[in-house]
């Protein structure tokens, strides 16, 4: 077992990120030639997840974390409302778990969701041990502040300010930078999993990744004992989302090509409330304003969510989101209006500063005036079929966070649920991984480019991408309809055909992999919606309004063999 060298000093070498001598394997120098080293595993992904996986295994082995561009960017970073778990004495275990349930609407895994929520506190006293700035309250039974957020029947969430994931992303980003045991591998995408099925070896275990140094332009094979997907969600398979453009679904899509089971990708979460503006690139309005008091109005001043639900702007997002979709349309309006006015500057800029100070960077005044807001795309709710240990159907694969389908989040998911599903799920990997014996590294093929050509022209690439996000959100929206699916299928056929072929014929670009990952998710969330004759959670369809009496999620099964371009 490799431990590192603390005293080593950090090196950055022909374009790779910052790292240390003692982490590379120096098997040869040649010029500026680095041959990368053999992990025990390897980590794809930077998010809360990744960053989890990272600090916990990097005390007992050597670890490579992969990151399309920055250990900063990423989903976590931009979470507002915070990570809820049950830390208060008004509050309980049943309680978490039942308002789990209730917003997953019949759909929720009930193991995974109790192995979630009586994990909770353990995960939160992780981070504090870490240092996160959780915000205090003096008063308070537990010494912090406690907010409450949609579909949650008490206050449970712990935040730092409205500026949660950051808080959390920085702190455990400077302990991953400054680990002897971990290497990071910085503006670099994966390309696919390698596996024994695919080197024609009786196994089913992963052994690495191909990934795309995308400074350098070279394609690296990187081996590893286990890989764990940490990748995030595909948010940016639609027009409009919360998500950062990092989210294109590549975990799933890679898993998917390799033999994994996908779940549930038909409930795509819609946050109801993100700023309507044209200088406001997907800026989030916390879920944690409405739980503050925020009520949502028409550009009249009328209030219209207790006509659509008893619990009015507490309802869960799914609600939300589809009566805000419904009041613009019936009214021919942009967007809608959510009013904190009458909470005063000072409590404003206590607990909302980030929002605060966006807004009025942009002439919003939000303790005079409302926030106008509209649906987008927030959170992949299925993903890659894990145990409670995290494992997927490939041995030595794992898969923790948003790209992963641990069963927590049913048809829809609780409001700061998702963060905690990272830590718990994060550690259970850890565990499973540090009690299972290692296997010894096989030789992997390096990756063939001797069959392609540079592209002539990059036209295709990003008219199949706005065609694609265009259609998505036309036809694969709030609300859906079967003909509208069936379009959007046969759209994604004739773009899977195009791309195939383009894929085969010159090398590779992160925009084109992303592209490539994003089809793939796309077709997957249509083939899922179009097996699915009701309308629960997430999912609304105008032809299957009603309720099945026995639902089941809904599980995708690849033919890795018949598969369109294998």
């Amino acid at each position: 077992m490799h431990n590192g060298d603390n005293t080593a000093a950090p090196v950055r070498i022909s374009g790779l990120p910052q790292c240390r001598l003692s982490d590379i394997v120096l098997n040869e120098i040649h010029a500026q030639e680095i041959k990368l080293p053999q992990f025990d595993t390897l980590i794809i992904g930077s998010g809360l997840a990744g960053l989890t996986l990272a600090i916990k295994l990097a005390e007992h082995q050597k670890v490579g974390l992969i990151t399309k561009k920055t250990l900063f960017d990423g989903a976590s970073g931009w979470a507002q409302g915070g990570i809820a778990a049950v830390m208060s004495s008004e509050d309980s275990l049943e309680a978490h778990i039942q308002d789990t349930l209730i917003a997953g609407a019949g759909l929720c895994d009930e193991a995974a969701t109790r192995y979630v929520v009586e994990h909770g506190r353990k995960s939160i006293d992780w981070l504090i041990s870490q240092g996160v700035p959780f915000s205090k309250d003096p008063s308070s039974d537990t010494g912090y502040h406690l907010t409450r957020e949609g579909g949650h029947s008490r206050r449970r969430i712990m935040h730092a300010a409205d500026a949660t994931g950051h808080a959390v992303q920085a702190t455990l980003a400077a302990r991953v930078q400054e680990h002897p045991n971990i290497t990071v591998l910085e503006n670099c995408m994966s390309v696919d999993l390698i596996t024994g099925r695919k080197l024609g070896h009786q196994d089913n275990r992963c052994h690495g990744v191909y990934v795309l140094d995308c400074l350098r332009d070279e394609v690296l094979t990187i081996s590893s004992q286990n890989t764990i997907m940490a990748t995030g969600g595909a948010g940016k398979v639609y027009l409009y989302t919360t998500n950062p453009d990092t989210a294109t679904g590549d975990g799933i899509a890679m898993a998917w090509r390799a033999g994994c089971r996908i779940a549930n990708m038909e409930f795509i979460q819609f946050h109801p409330t993100c700023l309507y503006h044209p200088h406001a690139k997907s800026f989030l309005i916390s879920e944690a304003v409405r739980g503050e008091g925020g009520i949502l109005k028409l550009p009249d001043g009328t209030r219209f969510m207790p006509h659509h639900d008893e619990r009015a702007e507490l309802a869960p997002r799914d609600v939300v989101a589809r009566a805000i979709d419904f009041e613009m349309k019936k009214h021919g309006l942009d967007c809608v209006y959510l009013d904190i006015s009458h909470q005063s500057v000072e409590f404003l800029q206590e607990h909302f500063p980030t929002i605060y100070e966006r807004c009025m960077s942009l002439g919003i005044n939000i303790s005079k005036e409302p926030i106008p807001v509209v649906p987008a795309a927030h959170y992949t709710c299925g993903g890659i079929v894990t145990d409670l240990h995290a494992r997927t159907d490939i041995d030595n694969l794992y898969a923790v966070g948003e790209t992963a389908y641990s069963g927590l989040h049913g048809a829809n998911r609780l409001a700061s649920n998702s963060l905690l599903e990272c830590l718990v799920f994060a550690d259970a990997a850890v565990r499973d991984i540090l009690g299972t014996p290692g296997q010894p590294p096989i030789p992997l093929p390096a990756w063939d480019e001797s069959r392609v050509t540079d592209a002539d022209e990059q036209i295709v690439i990003s008219h199949n991408w706005a065609e694609l996000r265009h259609f998505m959100w036309d036809y694969v929206g709030i609300v859906r309809t079967t003909k509208r699916l069936q379009r959007a299928q046969h759209r994604i056929q004739l773009l899977q055909d195009e791309i195939s072929e383009y894929y085969a014929n010159f090398h590779i670009s992160s925009d084109l992999l992303e592209l490539r990952n994003l089809v793939q998710n796309a077709e997957l969330i249509v083939r899922s919606a179009l097996s699915r004759h009701e309308s629960r959670g997430l999912h609304f369809s105008k032809d299957y309004p009603g309720l099945l009496d026995h639902p089941q999620p809904t599980v995708l099964t690849p033919n890795i063999f018949s598969r369109r371009g294998e």
